[in-house]
């Protein structure tokens, strides 16, 4: 009976442990989700755009093989490349920070000088059209284009997390950011479905609603949606030059060029007056022009430079095949 109640005693050890680790691993999950937000609203405001066109029959099977596909890059390619960067090569982090934080403002920037300066857009094929005949091939291009830029969105996010998690060991780092991959598909992709389906929604309300005031808010759901995409993308940029700036200033200080992140730290109490909020609002409005300025300067170096080579290297195979 004595042995019962210590293997009892001991399994009760055991889930104790097992309890807190669980809520460990949720609470690092939460802090590193969070440092990923602006990444996270512009991965929501732009994947509706890959679903336009289709059928409402077929949006949600092609954001959930969208969603698919971000898992399968997050869980199968990037943790594992991340996690071994984490072992063995740790200085890595923060270039890469800086590489990632150096993408989210050209985005961010490039879409603000579109908006001000519009200039000719192609889509599709190398010759900027797509073959209207073959609806069932260019669902498949348009979700394998949603794949690849969300392989580079999420490459972003597990960067940011890593960066974030304070793990004792490597199986608790593994284990918060496979619950970060698959809590932020799971609420960029659910979001991006909710979206996505609400006008249809409202059309179904306005035609079908017994009673006038279902009627009216289908209708207003209807109209309010455009609007609501539209603050999504205003969001989703300003978000995007705001958490572009600050990876790339936090990640500057860490690697011991302190100055910038000191700077603004200075600025920031001195003008906010010791007001924490304020504080913070100076701070991001600050990161926010900075992230602008950088994507300034790097946007001719992708349109210029990176861009001629990347079409020229699978521009090519695409052709081929």
């Amino acid at each position: 009976m004595s042995g019962l109640l210590a293997l009892l005693d001991d399994v009760s050890a055991i889930a104790k442990v097992a309890a807190a680790s669980v809520d460990d691993i949720g609470a690092a999950a939460m802090k590193a989700g969070s440092k990923t937000a602006g990444v996270i609203i512009d991965d929501a405001a732009v994947t509706p755009k890959y679903v336009q066109g289709f059928a409402p029959a077929r949006e949600l099977p092609i954001i959930w093989r969208i969603a698919r596909g971000s898992l399968i890059n997050k869980l199968v390619l990037l943790m594992p490349a991340v996690l071994l960067m984490a072992a063995f090569a740790p200085w890595m982090v923060w270039p890469l920070l800086i590489l990632g934080g150096g993408y989210l403002c050209y985005e961010g920037a490039e879409k603000i000088v579109h908006v001000l300066m519009p200039h000719d857009q192609h889509s599709g094929g190398p010759d900027g059209s797509h073959d209207v005949k073959d609806p069932e091939h260019l669902e498949e291009e348009k979700i394998q284009g949603a794949i690849k830029t969300d392989f580079i969105l999420s490459a972003e996010i597990m960067v940011i997390s890593l960066s974030a998690i304070d793990a004792p060991n490597f199986w608790m780092q593994a284990a918060t950011l496979a619950v970060v991959a698959v809590l932020i598909t799971a609420v960029v992709y659910g979001a991006v479905a909710v979206i996505v389906k609400m006008d249809d929604v409202g059309m179904w309300m306005n035609q079908n609603g017994s009673v006038a005031a279902v009627r009216g808010l289908g209708r207003l759901i209807v109209r309010f949606m455009p609007w609501l995409l539209l603050a999504l993308t205003v969001i989703g940029t300003a978000a995007m030059l705001w958490v572009g700036g600050s990876i790339i200033v936090h990640s500057l200080h860490e690697m011991g060029w302190h100055m910038p992140e000191e700077e603004i730290h200075h600025i920031a109490v001195a003008y906010g007056q010791q007001n924490p909020g304020l504080e913070w609002g100076i701070t991001a409005a600050i990161d926010f022009v900075l992230g602008f300025v950088v994507g300034l300067f790097l946007i001719p170096i992708g349109t210029k430079v990176i861009a001629p080579i990347w079409g020229a290297l699978f521009g090519k195979k695409k052709e081929a095949h």
